[in-house]
């Protein structure tokens, strides 16, 4: 059954929720840390079925919520990239020893890139499932009509139609702003680890090209891309939540510990 939901302290005194499972061979493989995407949380469809997986492989496993999602403290339009970049920093210093693996899913394999760059040392490789880096830039600010990007920048926020959740986002001028000062696809992107991407062809939100420029901006050689032709973008139906494993089971094989 899942694991009881523990707390952990930002800098600012903001609390992050986490879920912490530990390994049965944490001396032989690394652990798994699972980022979350926009306006989703850490009891989300893959976020708990990765948790079952990671049992059953006995690696240790953390699922957490970001500033401002599920149960930590904060205003969902109050967030940016880089305060979600500053919860999993401090999941990783303050929930995970030695080297983890990290998952994350849209707007967390954003952050995940992000993370892996502020911890190189502690991040052994990378599994990214439909990642989404600069999405507030390339896809919804484009998007957005001359009265929206008015009415964000006079108001500083937005409520932007969703088909992911009962209401609409509210999105902060903070996050696209901010999101300007971590855009990582003009250039290249500084890391070496292992890293393994699946996504959806039919995915509507964020197009399947993105995990190929991912990989195109990675520095390092060893990294794969996967295609699911008929996915969508969550990605969460049985036999998808099998491949995500099977990712991170891929993702974990190459890590040396």
């Amino acid at each position: 059954m899942p694991s009881a939901p523990e707390f952990l302290s930002a800098a600012d005194g903001a609390r992050i929720a986490y879920n912490w499972v530990s390994g049965t061979k944490p001396s032989t493989k690394p652990g798994v840390v699972f980022l979350h995407g926009l306006m989703s949380d850490r009891g989300g469809t893959k976020a708990l079925a990765l948790e079952a997986h990671c049992i059953a492989r006995g690696y240790s496993y953390v699922r957490f919520d970001m500033y401002g999602h599920g149960e930590s403290t904060g205003r969902f339009e109050d967030g940016s990239v880089s305060r979600w970049v500053q919860d999993a920093v401090t999941v990783l210093d303050q929930a995970t020893e030695g080297p983890q693996v990290l998952v994350g899913s849209s707007m967390g394999g954003w952050v995940m890139l992000k993370t892996a760059l502020a911890r190189p040392a502690r991040v052994a490789a990378l599994a990214g499932i439909a990642v989404a880096p600069d999405f507030t830039e390339d896809l919804m600010w484009p998007k957005m009509t001359d009265a929206q990007r008015t009415e964000i920048m006079d108001r500083g926020v937005i409520d932007v139609p969703s088909d992911y959740t009962d209401g609409p986002y509210r999105i902060g001028k903070l996050l696209i702003e901010d999101g300007r000062k971590n855009l990582l696809l003009r250039d290249t992107i500084a890391l070496t680890c292992p890293a393994r991407f699946i996504h959806g062809q039919r995915d509507e939100s964020v197009p399947w090209e993105t995990s190929l420029r991912v990989a195109e901006k990675l520095a390092g050689d060893d990294v794969q891309v996967r295609f699911v032709k008929d996915g969508d973008h969550r990605l969460s139906r049985p036999q998808d939540l099998a491949m995500i494993c099977a990712l991170v089971d891929d993702a974990v094989a190459q890590v040396k510990v």
